[in-house]
């Protein structure tokens, strides 16, 4: 299974994506700060994103630019397919279910998701 992350990773995993490559000091002072958070938070947490393989670094003299090796729509994606593994056994239809009794989905959600039902059905047909 690929290695998941948190709401606070994938939100730091996001800022760096759009300001790669980026020093410790760049991603504290522009995100560590913003989310009252120590530098040596900032620093743990990249390298925890780094050794999990969403982060490389490339030394540049004293210091080192942190860049992303996994878009954070993998680390989504990786993230929601180990909640489905571990916590739904598997199976989005809990899920599903959660959000039908929810009711809030929007006019564009319920689009989106009935476009992935079609095409889900669409792979599902045989091939000639």
């Amino acid at each position: 299974m690929e290695p998941t992350i948190g709401a606070q990773e994938l939100a730091l995993l996001q800022d760096i994506e759009a300001h790669a490559p980026a020093t410790v000091g760049d991603v504290f002072a522009r995100y560590g700060r913003a989310n009252a958070l120590a530098r040596t938070t900032v620093l743990t947490m990249m390298e925890r994103l780094r050794a999990k393989g969403y982060l490389t670094r490339v030394a540049d003299g004293h210091l080192f630019r942190y860049d992303v090796s996994r878009p954070v729509a993998q680390a989504r994606r990786d993230t929601i397919a180990a909640f489905v593994d571990r916590t739904l056994g598997g199976s989005v239809a809990p899920l599903c279910a959660f959000m039908a009794e929810r009711g809030s989905l929007s006019a564009e959600e319920r689009a989106t998701l009935e476009a992935l039902l079609r095409t889900l059905d669409d792979e599902g047909e045989e091939r000639p």
